[in-house]
């Protein structure tokens, strides 16, 4: 029998799973779809060829996430980076870029450029303490006091009605924007402007890689690990109960709050599953994904070399549109975030055709199609798109929810972010990972930090599992070298 048993096969669920089989335990996990990855799933949604990521497509965590890194997954899986990290189009033919190169990015912002580059310079010279604070706990004194402060007063400024005081042009504004509104929060907060700024500095450093081959490549990486360090992966079984896991001394479930209810029950205290009841999902995705005849025709110089664009306009615009969304409303004019993952990776279509993954934000529990509310937008910015559309598949925010169970209402960062929500994630505790039930954890993105392609709710929860239960210490995760420089896992 096993001595672990991981529900769920996301990210965070094969994540833990590595560390515990690298421990030298036997590890067993359990998916209840028929296929790995959660979150990191590639299939052929429209016609036979053409790749798409059915959830998240483009990976800045995947070069800076502390498990990623230890785990070197870029030994592991092909990642490849566009020439323009992202970009945002605007009025007139005019866009705002991102290279991985700071010093170029301020130089193409005019005025601005200056401004920021003193906003973000700080922050990606102390990237590795700024990480430190976003991939933990926050309830903890940080390893770089002097990092955690700059990222708060720049949280602050950014997070604030004040957030233009340093700019007098659109193009930064509309570009800082751009990446916080990848939070699905009303905006300014301090909430999206904390991970918009790492995120964008993150950018600035390894940068916003697509993987060869579609998101799948890195579910596919950690599972090839497992299983050769003796763990088990089944699909196509769904847990019920902790009775189903049993004897496993330990547990990790990779599942959102109400699972875990569910499948815990009358074992859980009643004030922590009162507290789990209680837990708040955001808002949601309406997920538009395209097959075109050609690259998008970008009116602005410069999109068509970005690996992500965040169509919206200027700052103003995108904040309008957000905003809607915080009030229950669809807007008309969305902030539309776009993949172009065939510009670095043609192998995604056949010759001559390309694949635009897109999604714009919804209210929760949303049915609504936003197909021609996100092609019209891109069209405001790419005249002629529609003439290269050759057809889309809609996942509306309702057929998220089926889809993962963990996005509760269309909700794909399994609960809501802001303040409150960054601290009770899913109950305020110094190990929220551990649930009170011995030798239960919890290891989705509920749990600390929070979405994203990490893998650190994943080793975190693992990471208390292996010294409570085994009394043992994080393994080495990397490869291991073989004569000659080649790696085996």
């Amino acid at each position: 029998m096993a001595d672990v048993a991981v529900v769920g096969s996301g990210p965070n669920g094969l994540a833990a799973a590595v560390v515990m089989a690298r421990a030298g335990l036997m590890v067993r996990v359990y998916e209840a779809a028929s296929t790995i990855g959660g979150g990191t799933r590639t299939a052929e949604l429209l016609e036979p060829g053409h790749l798409y990521d059915v959830c998240s497509a483009v990976h800045p965590m995947a070069l800076a996430s502390r498990f990623f890194r230890d785990f070197e997954l870029e030994r592991r899986v092909e990642l490849s980076l566009p020439e323009v990290q992202y970009g945002t189009p605007l009025d007139g033919g005019r866009s705002a870029l991102a290279y991985r190169s700071l010093e170029q990015t301020a130089a193409e912002l005019g005025p601005d450029g200056a401004a920021f580059s003193r906003l973000m310079g700080p922050l990606v010279e102390r990237l590795e303490g700024i990480l430190d604070v976003s991939q933990n706990q926050l309830l903890r004194i940080p390893a770089d006091p002097f990092a955690a402060l700059r990222l708060g007063l720049a949280t602050l400024e950014q997070g604030s009605p004040w957030w233009n005081r340093r700019f007098k042009g659109e193009e930064a504004p509309a570009l800082l924007t751009g990446v916080a509104a990848h939070t699905v929060s009303p905006l300014p907060s301090l909430a999206a402007a904390g991970a918009g700024l790492l995120l964008s500095a993150l950018a600035h450093a390894g940068g916003w890689p697509i993987p060869v081959g579609g998101s799948v490549a890195i579910a596919e990486a950690m599972a090839k690990d497992i299983e050769a360090h003796g763990g088990i992966i089944e699909t196509g079984v769904t847990i019920d109960s902790l009775d189903q896991l049993r004897p496993a001394k330990a547990i990790l479930l990779d599942v959102a709050p109400p699972a875990l209810v569910r499948i815990a029950g009358a074992a859980l205290p009643d004030q922590y599953k009162r507290s789990l009841e209680t837990f708040r999902f955001g808002n949601a995705a309406c997920k538009v994904d395209f097959i075109l005849s050609g690259p998008v025709p970008w009116a602005a110089p410069g999109l068509d070399r970005a690996g992500t664009v965040h169509v919206g306009g200027t700052r103003a615009a995108m904040a309008e549109a957000e905003n809607l969304v915080a009030a229950g409303r669809h807007p008309k004019k969305p902030y539309v975030l776009a993949a172009q993952p065939s510009i670095v990776d043609p192998g995604r279509a056949p010759a001559g055709r390309h694949i635009l993954w897109t999604y714009c934000h919804v209210p929760r529990g949303s049915n609504f199609d936003m197909a021609e509310a996100v092609i019209s937008r891109i069209e405001e910015f790419a005249p002629g798109f529609r003439d290269v559309v050759v057809g889309w598949k809609t996942t509306t925010a309702n057929d998220l929810a089926d889809y993962n169970p963990n996005y509760r209402g269309g909700d794909f960062g399994a609960g809501r972010l802001d303040v409150r929500g960054l601290i009770q994630r899913p109950v305020i505790s110094g190990v929220p990972w551990r649930t009170p039930l011995p030798g239960v954890y919890l290891c989705s993105s509920s749990t600390p930090p929070g979405p994203g392609v990490t893998g650190m709710p994943g080793y975190h929860a693992a990471k208390y599992a292996l010294t409570d239960i085994f009394g043992l210490e994080v393994p080495e995760l990397g490869l291991t070298p073989q004569p000659g420089g080649v790696g085996r896992g």
